[in-house]
């Protein structure tokens, strides 16, 4: 009887882990630091304007981390439009099939990732960089060195 009890036990213990994963409340993506809701409202095609962007990663189903570019439910490489007539700050395009659009509208803005900063990194160590380089530069011509 206890040796079944135990057997029963790892048995239900085993068969009932399970990998996690987040159901989202809503389809999203993410565009120039603003989250904006995926409707159902289909958008005609002649009310697309130019391509603004696409999904460059999906957000982590297990942790809920997204930056960038990202979405929860469609692939990298969708695309993101204008819609013209309607500021691209309050609603977009998403080409959720070819040539089928829907609107997304502007939710919150996105969580803050390290990476945002990157280009303004990057934009100083290329100044710094440049300032020491033109100043050896200057330094060399103002006095010549002695052999």
């Amino acid at each position: 009887m206890k040796r079944g009890l135990i057997w029963f036990v790892i048995c239900f213990t085993v068969a009932s882990s399970t990998a996690y994963a987040l159901s989202w409340a809503y389809k999203f993506v993410v565009w120039e630091g603003g989250v904006y809701e995926v409707t159902e409202e289909i958008v005609d095609a002649s009310d697309i304007g130019k391509k603004i962007g696409e999904v460059k990663r999906m957000a982590d189903d297990r942790t809920g981390a997204y930056y960038g570019d990202a979405s929860n439910y469609y692939e990298k490489g969708t695309r993101y439009y204008a819609i013209k007539g309607i500021d691209s700050g309050t609603a977009i395009a998403i080409e959720e099939e070819q040539d089928k659009w829907v609107k997304s509208v502007y939710l919150h803005e996105a969580p803050f990732h390290w990476t945002d900063l990157l280009p303004y990194i990057l934009l100083g160590i290329t100044t710094v960089g440049l300032f020491v380089f033109f100043s050896l530069r200057y330094a060399n011509k103002i006095e010549p060195r002695q052999r």
